[in-house]
């Protein structure tokens, strides 16, 4: 295994990014609201935008290697006016997958600490056939809320909301 580190996205990383985004939809597909074919067709500039970082409201972190190669993503969004954030957008690749590795422990750490000036709760939603998630995340702290919504892929899965306390320990 190689060495690597949690950071802040930054806009040349796009290509990084882009790797990574793509890999995630081929591996588990039932996790993004995206299809692969989809996201092969985005330009350039699409990926330059969301490596970029440049939104106060949302906040992309990246378990980079020393090559500069992500093995890892999560990221933090919140809407105008709603009163807490989202994570979006995890994913690991499978080699680093585990408690072992340690990866989706520090990349929730960087989300977690970017959202608790920014609500009471760290919202997601993950679909209703994704066990691994939901172990994780319950493992994390956070916990089903009864809220569901078709998932908008294939209207007959659902998709669970979860929301973590945002209080300091």
């Amino acid at each position: 295994m190689t060495s690597w580190r949690v950071r802040e996205s930054v806009e040349d990383d796009w290509q990084a990014y882009r790797a990574i985004r793509l890999e995630m939809l081929e591996d588990t597909p039932i996790a993004f609201l995206d299809t692969l074919e989809h996201a092969r067709a985005l330009p350039d500039e699409h990926w330059r935008n969301r490596a970029a970082n440049g939104s106060s409201s949302s906040r992309l972190f990246a378990a980079v290697d020393d090559d500069g190669r992500w093995l890892g993503t999560m990221g933090g969004f919140q809407a105008i006016g709603a009163p807490n954030p989202h994570l979006v957008g995890v994913y690991i690749t499978p080699v680093y997958r585990g408690r072992a590795h340690g990866m989706a422990d520090a990349l929730l750490d960087a989300v977690i600490a970017w959202s608790r000036p920014r609500g009471t709760r760290l919202l997601l939603q993950v679909h209703e056939h994704n066990p691994a998630a939901i172990r994780f995340y319950t493992r994390r702290g956070f916990a089903l809320t009864g809220a569901t919504e078709p998932y908008p892929l294939n209207p007959a899965a659902r998709e669970l909301e979860m929301a973590l306390p945002l209080s300091l320990p």
